[in-house]
């Protein structure tokens, strides 16, 4: 039974997860495009630099949250830095990329810190909308989102730290020919990551994901996605 479960999430249930996070993605763009146009303009003045540059500075500086609240600032900026270095090591699972080793690495990148930074980042926003006022403008699917995200950070740095700390060998060529084959629609699960003690740590991290990405395009957090077009539609 267990290994009926451990398929499951590893293989049906990671298309079924990309899926949902496609479509809902392609869904919201719908609503979107077809939502009637807003009457007037939304610029914010005063405009200190032209467009372009003006949009980039405000999905890359924050000014907003800085001026706002130094602390929320600094988890933002750490949160967002962490999580394309989350990113690079997840394309270096998938496959070698000789640009991203111009500086040699083990992967993941950052020696088990990225997780440790992304964990700390993900509770701090998690317990931030406990308190008033942003409790009051909070659904329970604000908070949902945040829990899923942060035990699939959990399972994932505990993979992450114990192969680089403890005696848990990582193999990142299995995980290669796995994750291959599931781009490639061919889903092998190799014989080292289904018997290992320790992949029941994967088994959890990929099965939080895999939620985490489901519920992603029907969230506030999916701002990420409309980011630099809301920036841009307020400087028009």
């Amino acid at each position: 039974m267990w290994n009926d479960i451990y398929y499951f999430i590893m293989v049906p249930m990671v298309y079924i997860a990309f899926a949902t996070f496609a479509l809902g993605i392609l869904f919201k763009f719908a609503v979107v495009a077809f939502s009637p146009g807003i009457k007037g303009k939304l610029g914010a003045y005063p405009r200190r630099l032209p467009r372009p540059l003006g949009v980039v500075k405000e999905a890359f500086a924050v000014p907003v949250a800085f001026r706002k609240s130094k602390v929320f600032w600094f988890f933002i900026v750490a949160y967002h830095l962490s999580f394309a270095l989350l990113v690079i090591g997840h394309l270096e699972l998938i496959d070698e990329f000789a640009a991203l080793q111009v500086i040699p690495h083990q992967v993941f990148l950052g020696a088990g810190w990225v997780g440790i930074v992304l964990m700390v980042s993900t509770l701090y926003f998690l317990f931030r909308r406990f308190r008033y006022p942003y409790n009051a403008i909070s659904v329970p699917e604000d908070y949902l989102i945040l829990i899923l995200l942060f035990f699939a950070l959990f399972f994932g740095s505990h993979m992450n730290l114990a192969s680089r700390h403890l005696d848990f060998m990582f193999d990142v060529s299995k995980m290669r020919d796995y994750l291959q084959s599931l781009i490639a629609l061919r889903p092998v699960l190799p014989e080292d990551i289904v018997s290992s003690y320790h992949n029941i740590m994967l088994a959890l991290h990929v099965l939080f994901a895999n939620l985490f990405l489901m519920l992603f395009p029907f969230g506030k957090m999916v701002h990420s996605v409309f980011a630099f077009c809301t920036l841009n539609l307020k400087r028009k």
